[in-house]
């Protein structure tokens, strides 16, 4: 059930990326001050984006799991964490790049934009040890709930205080006197949003459909009475 339109977002997400690539290209106009290294904005910002929406939505199928001790829901929480832990090494990675280009440094510790993220990226860095430092399914699907709850419920209170703090170096595009983006960068960019968020919903389905179907194939080994070798508590929720 989750291979359920999964070819649909595959090809959906591929035409996005290729609309959003072509439009960065060959659409979005140079920047008057960065020039063309200010097009990585439009992976950058999605990408950062897309992870936090990712992180919440964590949170919200983790409590959807405490609420029923269905396991699925812990699957599902697991796999939103996992992949925007991904995102998250991209959003770092693009915006040190950004930086270099146009601070020349890597990274601008008194900036509250990039320190707030990467303290909550390193937070969920650590759902991982956390998760598999417990032996016992069960306590280990619930604990690693009660992390993903209260971890996305920090996200956006992160976020408001960093829109709250005087920031000096980080600029922030989407309110300024000015009238923010103008309207080719605009489209540009929601774009590529809908893009980076295509990818991680399709990312998000394939791998619940491959846990689904590895958790298919270890229940008919037990069947058949062969356990599959180096199976243990430490893995991956499977998926019913």
């Amino acid at each position: 059930m989750y291979g359920n339109g999964l070819r649909t977002f595959s090809i959906a997400t591929v035409a996005a990326l290729a609309v959003a690539l072509s439009l960065v290209a060959f659409y979005a106009p140079l920047d008057a001050d960065q020039g063309f290294v200010q097009k990585i904005f439009y992976l950058h910002v999605p990408l950062s984006i897309v992870a936090l929406c990712g992180f919440i939505a964590g949170g919200v199928f983790a409590i959807a799991h405490l609420r029923s001790g269905n396991r699925r829901w812990d699957a599902y929480s697991y796999v939103c964490i996992h992949l925007s832990v991904i995102y998250g090494v991209g959003v770092l990675i693009t915006g040190s790049i950004w930086a270099k280009a146009s601070w020349g440094h890597w990274w601008v510790w008194d900036e509250p934009t990039l320190v707030s993220f990467l303290i909550v990226f390193l937070m969920y860095a650590t759902y991982y040890p956390f998760r598999y430092a417990i032996e016992d399914p069960e306590r280990q699907a619930r604990y690693a709930s009660v992390f993903a709850v209260t971890a996305g419920a920090f996200v956006p209170l992160n976020f408001l205080a960093v829109r709250l703090a005087e920031s000096l170096v980080h600029p922030r595009v989407f309110a300024t006197t000015g009238g923010g983006l103008p309207g080719s960068m605009m489209l540009t960019f929601l774009v590529s949003l809908i893009a980076m968020a295509l990818l991680w919903v399709t990312l998000v389905k394939f791998e619940l459909t491959a846990k689904s179907a590895s958790g298919q194939l270890k229940r008919l080994r037990r069947a058949l009475n062969a356990p599959a070798p180096g199976s243990s508590s430490r893995v991956a929720p499977e998926v019913s």
